[in-house]
């Protein structure tokens, strides 16, 4: 990507250095590994896609460092969406169906890896999605992209939502797919939730069991696959999901601790709020509760016959309800009280 143009840096965070090109991750030695096998394929994608990998390097107070890594086009952005990614493997397994169709609709993804997921990390004490969202704005400026629109699954819902309050002169437009933004710490106390408090929340959302991914994988998707043999499920664990475990375990934390609807900013740009209609990690509430605290401002969306993963499970339908909210004009994206549902290859 050439010719980075001189930015201000997000507050709080020094310039960022100029993009470079990123090595690719090392993966452990095994004899044959399904997961380094389907991330290769993932990566390839990307590349046919026609985006590359970089890495933005934050300058840090001594002794420390912050790298994001992220996937972009190598020219200037046409009209740039930025892809936020939940929990999980890197943004690589979670926005590989997506990139063809934004491409055709005149749209420019660039899909970073939140910090301490895939190959972006951070030296830095600091975990919450405040922090987070200061870092990939940073690293935006350092990619010379100025205005842009956010996307945010689950997790990355979150980090969207905090850059959409705290940019809202760089922030367009904001969609939110299966983010339980609203949610409060007493909810988990309440039983809305499939989990009691944040440990065992971190134990659900960091597995390092297979028994552990087993159940994840059956609250997320609403046909979860028959068959999960251990030797891949700890495959899985040990090529994407052994990275960084403290500190995915204090994002959580940081989440999620004396978390209050009443400390949530009201987000001023428009809002798509997309939400799988089976969700069991994230409940319909959540939805709702956040429709309500925006106001006219936002559109709720419910796919049918999707649960939490509705990304991964009704990608094509959540990528065309993506595409088609772009598409329309400024003048008609808040459309205050209107709701739609997706039925499989439905309209909403």
């Amino acid at each position: 990507m050439a010719a980075i143009p001189a930015v201000a840096p997000a507050p709080g965070l020094p310039p960022p250095s100029p993009p470079m090109e990123q090595p690719r991750r090392r993966r452990p030695c095994v004899l044959f590994s399904f997961a380094a096998a389907r991330d290769r394929f993932l990566r390839h994608r990307f590349f046919s896609a026609g985006l590359r990998p970089f890495s933005v390097r934050l300058p840090s107070p001594a002794g420390t460092s912050t790298v994001v890594h992220l996937w972009a086009p190598p020219r200037p952005a046409r009209r740039p969406v930025l892809l936020l990614h939940g929990f999980g493997a890197s943004a690589t397994w979670q926005w590989a169906p997506y990139l063809r169709s934004l491409l055709a609709a005149g749209l420019d993804p660039i899909v970073p890896d939140l910090l301490f997921f895939g190959s972006s990390s951070s030296t830095l004490p600091e975990r919450s999605e405040t922090f987070q969202a200061r870092t990939i704005k940073a690293a935006m400026d350092g990619m010379g992209v100025r205005r842009f629109a956010v996307v945010g699954v689950s997790y990355g819902g979150f980090v969207g939502y905090r850059m959409a309050a705290m940019y809202p002169e760089a922030v367009e437009r904001v969609v939110l797919v299966s983010s339980g933004v609203c949610l409060e710490e007493q909810d988990l106390a309440a039983g809305l939730f499939p989990v009691a408090d944040v440990g065992e929340a971190a134990e659900l959302l960091v597995p390092r069991r297979p028994a552990e991914v087993r159940r994840l994988v059956k609250l997320t998707f609403v046909r979860p696959p028959p068959v999960m043999p251990s030797y891949f499920l700890k495959d899985y664990i040990n090529v994407m999901g052994s990275d960084h475990i403290q500190e995915k375990t204090e994002l959580l934390f940081s989440l999620i601790n004396e978390r209050k609807l009443s400390d949530l900013p009201k987000i001023r740009q428009p809002t798509l709020i997309i939400w799988g209609e089976q969700d069991q990690v994230f409940p319909m509430e959540l939805a709702h509760r956040l429709e309500r605290h925006l106001g006219d401002n936002s559109r709720l969306v419910v796919v049918k016959n999707a649960g939490h993963a509705a990304n991964i499970e009704k990608s094509k339908e959540v990528c065309k309800i993506i595409v088609d909210y772009f598409q329309e004009p400024d003048s008609s994206v808040s459309m205050g009280g209107r709701r739609g549902s997706s039925a499989d290859g439905g309209k909403f």
